[in-house]
């Protein structure tokens, strides 16, 4: 099974499938920073987002230049986003 293979059981709304597959790709092959990005942003997208993070930092750590990056610095920012105003409507 491959990446893809996760990607399109995604598409299919499989989310939880697709999540087992990454994890198995990683168990595989703990460096592969592709498959911690990918799982990272199903996690993201099924509400997980300190799993997406944790992935997302991981996946930085294997390659710097990557998207997992930015998807990191990204997701931090919405972490970190305060607006009193959401507070008392």
């Amino acid at each position: 099974m491959t990446i893809n293979d996760a990607k399109r059981l995604a598409e299919q709304g499989l989310f939880s499938d697709a999540i087992d597959l990454l994890t198995s790709i990683i168990t595989e092959n703990p460096e592969n920073a592709d498959a911690f990005f990918e799982r990272g942003k199903l996690y993201w997208r099924t509400g997980n987002r300190s799993a997406a993070t944790t992935d997302y930092a991981h996946s930085a750590s294997l390659q710097p230049d990557g998207p997992a990056a930015r998807a990191l610095e990204m997701a931090r920012d919405i972490e970190s986003y305060f607006n009193p105003d959401l507070l008392n409507p």
